[in-house]
This record gives structure tokens, C-alpha cells and sequence, in this order.
């Protein structure tokens, strides 16, 4: 048995029932205490994050807006995963699985936002004067120092995953598509990406956030504007779309032709599984970056975080699943709607491509390539963020030029290597550092509760006072 058969096995035991389990039932009970606040205050967290209010933090402590914040989680968290994860659950999954998909989206923003609070309630300054945070400083600082061994697990396969999944497996993806949609070898592309990502990361988190505010809504543009051009121009099969995917989110779909059907248990496995790769919600990640904000309270940065949730599952995700849909391309066999058939060897990226150009024609074909090669390198950037804070934590900051080096060095590899072993070693590490996260949000609830109830009973009220924007006070 080889290391791929291996790591095989052991993914399938991480990411099996269990743990999807814990993930969707730490999800569920935050919604539940937190009164489903990630419902109740969704417009309010939006202007925090993308309104003035944000600028009436500019005098607290941390590093970064809280727009600048939001911006650096987007680059990490949108990228391939909903262009490729969305077509991979359609073809496995069915249409029902983007109906399971909102539903763990929509109870990873309970997840998301308390990954966010605990992040900056337990954050700490390190001897650069920035701050830090994550999973591992709640775990130790929230938990005791009888949980550290949780803090280092965490921290350890962190490091490790942002050279994998968050680094390599994106340069390989890009250097893929720029040799097909340009013609480009693979070594010019690993140049060009090593040389930017270098001017980027060594610039410090004020750069890779400045960066960041700039990529996300031009990528965000680019490929939801083809993404709408798209529905706008099959407005008749909107409503169809979304009758499949309630219909099939609780009913099998029928085998057709070469289709051999897909029953209801691999509709909610994919939309599951996929959405949480797509949106990251319970591995810990956006607790990496929340510290960093610039926030008077931790229950603001908590509520900004959420609505990155919010955005990657519940509008890309279904953007990129309509367009599936609508187009007919989720089917080997042509689709419920479209009736087209299409060459059933196409899978994830290549498949949301060629729906795109079935209808976009070349134009098409082109958005989605850009975007890929936006969103990978925006990842690059976001998941550097991630893998330094773990480093951090584990080695101090004395030994952060050479990680950054090393981060480098893989991002140049990933160009010309086979990824096959690392998308396995990435997969692993994402479970390991979900685990002790969760657990760390399960243990830290009546904290999350009371620093909600503090900031809604007392400290939004006198804000207000002050002259904050208008909200309800009710919680």
C-alpha cells in the first residue's frame, strides 16, 4: 500500500460521517443560543463591515479595517472551490446538494461568527507589534493551558495546510490554466507567481490586505457578472433551477440513459462536504485574520466575519450551481432542463467552463479562466496570512522569514509538480485543524453567548447613544 492509498484511507475516516456530524451540530447549537443571530443581524452586519461604521473604529486597537479584514478572509476563502467544489458536488450530488450546501453555509455563519469573536477576545501582540490570533490563542488562553496540546495540533497542521492546499495546489492550478487558455509554460508562470507573492508577503499584513481590497471585487465582478449575463439571458429557467433543487434535495434522481441516477444520501454528502471547502466555515481559518481588525468590541469583527460565509456559500456558490443547472451541464446526459449533452469526461473547473462558453461562447471560456487565476492567487496570498500565524505561534516571529521563503519556494514548485500527494496531505491537515476548533467552540459557548448579550445590552446602546447607526436593540 503506497502513501496516496494511505492518506486515502485515513481522509475517508476524518471526513466521514463523524466529523461531518460535529461540524453541522456545532453549526445547529450556535444558531440555537445565539438565537439565530446570523439571521436577525445580517443587514446590521453588513453595514459594519462595507458601511461608515467601520470608519468609527479607526481609533482601536489592531492592525487592519474591518472591511480590509473581510477582504483578506474573501481572498482566502472564494477561489477554486467554488468554481470547481460547486460542479464536483452537482455531478456527484445532483441539484439537491446546493440545497444542503445553504444549509451548512447558513449555520457556518453562527460558526464563522463565533470563530471571529473568540479570535479578537483572546488576541495577543507580538513583538512586531501586530496582532495575533486564531484557534490556537482561544484554545490556550480560553481552555487553560492543559489544552495547549489541542493549540499546537492546531497551529502545526495549519502551517502545513497553507503550504498545500492554500499554496502548491493553487499554483498548479493556475500554471494548468494559463497553459491551456494562453499558451504559457508552466516555469514562466511559477516565475511570475514567485515574484509577486514575494513583493506581497514580505510586505506585511498591511500589504496583503491593501492587495486584497483590490483583487476580491475585481474578481468578484469578473466572474459574477458572467455568472448573472448568464441568468439573465435564461431568465425562463430560473425558477425550474431552483424547483430541481428543492425537489431533489429530498427526492433521488432518476437514472436516464448512461446516467446511473443519484440517490438523496450523496446529495446531502456533497453539499456538505463542499460547502464547507468552499466556505471554511469550523476549520478556524477566519479566526487567523479576525484578530487583526481594528475593533472596540469583539462581537463587530465577529458579525463582519459572518457575512464572508454569506457571501461565498450563499451567492458565488449559487451562482455557480444555477449556471450548472440552468445550462444542463451537471448531467452527462444533457440536464432536466437544457437537453444538451456534453462530453461526460468534463469535471470541476473544466465543466463550470465549458457551461460558461455554451453559452458565452469563447468570452466565456475566457471569464472563468481569468477567474481562476484570480482567485487562485488571491487564495496564495489569504492562506499566507493563515500559515504565518500558525508558524507564529509555534516558532515566535524570529523564524517568519524563513517560513516566508519556504511558502515561496512551494508556490514556485506547485507550478511544474504533480499535487496529487499534497491535495491528500491538504485534505488531512484541513480535518486536523477542524477537530480541535470545534471542540475549542463548544467548550467557549457561554463565552460567545456573553460577549453577544454584552454588546447588544450594553455597549451598542451607548454607542448609539453616541451616534452609532440606527439598529433594534432587541437580543
Amino acid at each position: 500500500m503506497d502513501i496516496l492509498e494511505i492518506l486515502g484511507k485515513i481522509n475517508k475516516v476524518l471526513w466521514g460521517p463523524p466529523s461531518l456530524i460535529l461540524l453541522f451540530g456545532t453549526g445547529l447549537f450556535l444558531t440555537i443560543v445565539l438565537k439565530g443571530l446570523q439571521f436577525r443581524r445580517l443587514i446590521y452586519a453588513f453595514k459594519i463591515g462595507f458601511g461608515k461604521e467601520d470608519s468609527k473604529d479607526a481609533a482601536a486597537e489592531g492592525d487592519v479595517s474591518h472591511f480590509k479584514a473581510l477582504m483578506t478572509a474573501l481572498a482566502a476563502t472564494i477561489g477554486n472551490g467554488n468554481i470547481a467544489g460547486v460542479a464536483t458536488a452537482l455531478t456527484l450530488g445532483g441539484p439537491g446538494s446546493i440545497f444542503w450546501m445553504w444549509i451548512v453555509g447558513l449555520l457556518g455563519m453562527a460558526t464563522k461568527y463565533g470563530e471571529a469573536l473568540l479570535a479578537v477576545k483572546y488576541r495577543v501582540k507580538n513583538d512586531r507589534g501586530e496582532y495575533s490570533s486564531g484557534p490556537m490563542y482561544y484554545i490556550e488562553r480560553g481552555l487553560g493551558r492543559r489544552f495547549k496540546g489541542l493549540a499546537i495540533a492546531f497551529a502545526l497542521f495549519g502551517a502545513f495546510a497553507a503550504l498545500g492546499i492554500g499554496n502548491s495546489v493553487q499554483s498548479n492550478t493556475i500554471a494548468d490554466v494559463t497553459k491551456n487558455s494562453f499558451g504559457m509554460d508552466n516555469w514562466v508562470t511559477g516565475l511570475i507567481l514567485v515574484i509577486l507573492v514575494s513583493v506581497i508577503i514580505f510586505g506585511g499584513i498591511q500589504r496583503i490586505s491593501t492587495v486584497a481590497s483590490f483583487f476580491v471585487p475585481i474578481m468578484a465582478f469578473l466572474y459574477m457578472g458572467g455568472a448573472v449575463l448568464i441568468l439573465i439571458l435564461n431568465y425562463d429557467m430560473i425558477i425550474p433551477a431552483f424547483e430541481l433543487i428543492f425537489n431533489y434535495a429530498f427526492h433521488p434522481v432518476a437514472a436516464a440513459g448512461g446516467f446511473l441516477g443519484i440517490v438523496v444520501s450523496e446529495a446531502i454528502r456533497n453539499g456538505v462536504s463542499r460547502g464547507i471547502f468552499s466556505n471554511e466555515a469550523g476549520l478556524g481559518t477566519a479566526a487567523l485574520i479576525a484578530g487583526n481588525a481594528r475593533a472596540d468590541h469583539p462581537v463587530k469583527q465577529a458579525l463582519v466575519a459572518m457575512t464572508g460565509t454569506f457571501i461565498v456559500t450563499i451567492v458565488v456558490c449559487t451562482m455557480t450551481g444555477l449556471t450548472l443547472i440552468i445550462t444542463g451541464f451537471w448531467d452527462p446526459s444533457g440536464g432536466l432542463i437544457s437537453g444538451v449533452p456534453h462530453d461526460a469526461a468534463l469535471e470541476g473547473g473544466a465543466l463550470t467552463s465549458a457551461a460558461f462558453g455554451s453559452v458565452l461562447g469563447a468570452a466565456g471560456e475566457y471569464i472563468v479562466a481569468l477567474s481562476v487565476i484570480f482567485f487562485g492567487f488571491s487564495t496564495i496570498v489569504g492562506w499566507y496570512v493563515y500559515g504565518e500565524k500558525c508558524f507564529e505561534y509555534l516558532a515566535g516571529s524570529k523564524g517568519i522569514a524563513g517560513y516566508r521563503l519556504v511558502y515561496i519556494m512551494a508556490c514556485g514548485i506547485g507550478t511544474v509538480a504533480n499535487l496529487v500527494t499534497v491535495w491528500a496531505f491538504a485534505d488531512m491537515a484541513n480535518a486536523l485543524m477542524m477537530i480541535p476548533n470545534l471542540v475549542a467552540l463548544l467548550l467557549l459557548w457561554k463565552v460567545i453567548v456573553a460577549e453577544t448579550n454584552d454588546y447588544f445590552h450594553h455597549f451598542y446602546k451607548n454607542s448609539k447613544a453616541a451616534g452609532s447607526i440606527n439598529q433594534p436593540t432587541d437580543q
